[in-house]
């Protein structure tokens, strides 16, 4: 990994969304990227240049289109809601730019496929995080050993709820946390199961309950949606079942690879055998040092997101991780679950998007 003041070669870019996720999140991230930050673009001229004043940015617009025009730029970075997503990238594809999206991508899969159509040979990533987090990678890495895979099943632990009147969520358009959070857990999954096939919806009475994704390659996936679990704590876990083995991601941030012991029911006398080939292996962060792969950026993968993005620009390489293709799956796994109240929705995959069993984000 390089820092930006290191790179020879570096993209100049834009930023359309100064605000709260932004300044925190993602332009701190700027440090260590291949960029060069030209404009700023925000509704809120007033936050864009105080903003503009800390990064050393010159020039701020209050209207992306106007800003296209006036700027040389190679890409820029959409923080805003999915409601302008599709609008803001098709006219930035239309500027020549690749494009860099916040998840959710959209409303609608439909509006996926809409800037699919305008993309043209321009690099496209949506950011969703858990795709490209060292742990999601180390996974698919263990899942893809022959030793290890392949996946049959997993589950999905996390704190959130699917509307009943789904088809009125649809028709009406409205934003809910099924769209906002429920793509976390859902594009993890897709990342490590590949294609969804169909989904079904057992709701709670009280909130929560199962959203079931079969795969196209043969995994069953059950996403426990467990409302009701408090977000101030660790609230999130997957486990991956292979073969003769599960692995666990934990918090996002500890994964654990449980391969066993040499056992016979009635005559194993030790839990802890001689040598290292059996038993766990856990990978976890040093949190002694002041160091990069402790900080939730890069543990929760928003670094890897952003920078395989400029990545693929610079190598010229097309993006699979992340991709629109990728991106409209997650928003029909979205839609099926809305429309399911216990019923089984299919769904016509894109086929693309399950991480590889080589990194998905930029060469450590």
């Amino acid at each position: 990994m390089a820092y930006q003041r290191e790179f020879e070669r570096r993209l100049d870019v834009a930023f359309v969304g100064v605000g709260s996720h932004a300044y925190r999140n993602l332009l701190p991230l700027t440090t260590y990227l291949p960029v060069r930050l030209r404009a700023f673009c925000d509704v809120n001229l007033a936050l864009a240049k105080v903003t503009a004043e800390q990064y050393g940015v010159e020039r701020c617009y209050a209207s992306a289109a106007e800003m296209y025009r006036n700027e040389r730029l190679d890409a820029v970075f959409l923080a805003v809601g999915p409601q302008l997503h599709p609008e803001l990238a098709c006219e930035a594809f239309r500027a020549g730019l690749h494009v860099w999206m916040e998840k959710p991508p959209a409303m609608r899969a439909s509006e996926v496929e809409g800037m699919i159509r305008h993309r043209g040979d321009r690099a496209a990533v949506v950011g969703f995080k858990k795709v490209f987090m060292p742990a999601t990678r180390k996974a698919v890495e263990l899942l893809s050993m022959q030793q290890y895979g392949p996946l049959r099943t997993m589950l999905a632990e996390y704190p959130m709820s699917i509307p009943a009147d789904g088809d009125q969520v649809l028709r009406d358009g409205r934003y809910t946390n099924w769209l906002g959070n429920g793509c976390h857990p859902v594009s993890l999954m897709l990342a490590v199961g590949g294609p969804p096939k169909a989904v079904t919806v057992y709701r709670a009475g009280a909130g929560g309950g199962v959203c079931l994704v079969e795969f196209a390659g043969g995994a069953l996936g059950n996403f426990h949606m467990a409302d009701g679990a408090s977000m101030s704590q660790p609230c999130e876990r997957y486990s991956f079942y292979g073969n003769g083995c599960t692995i666990v991601i934990e918090n996002s941030s500890r994964v654990v690879l449980q391969r066993g012991i040499p056992f016979e029911y009635g005559r194993t006398a030790t839990y802890a055998p001689a040598g290292t080939e059996s038993g766990a292996v856990v990978w976890e962060p040093q949190n002694s040092l002041g160091t990069l792969e402790n900080k939730a950026a890069f543990t929760q993968g928003m670094y890897d997101e952003m920078a395989y993005f400029c990545d693929c620009i610079l190598a010229g390489r097309p993006v699979v991780h992340g991709s629109l293709e990728f991106a409209l799956d997650v928003m029909k796994v979205y839609e099926a679950a809305l429309l399911s109240d216990g019923g089984r929705v299919e769904i016509a995959s894109e086929g693309r998007g399950r991480l590889g069993a080589e990194a998905a984000g930029p060469t450590p």
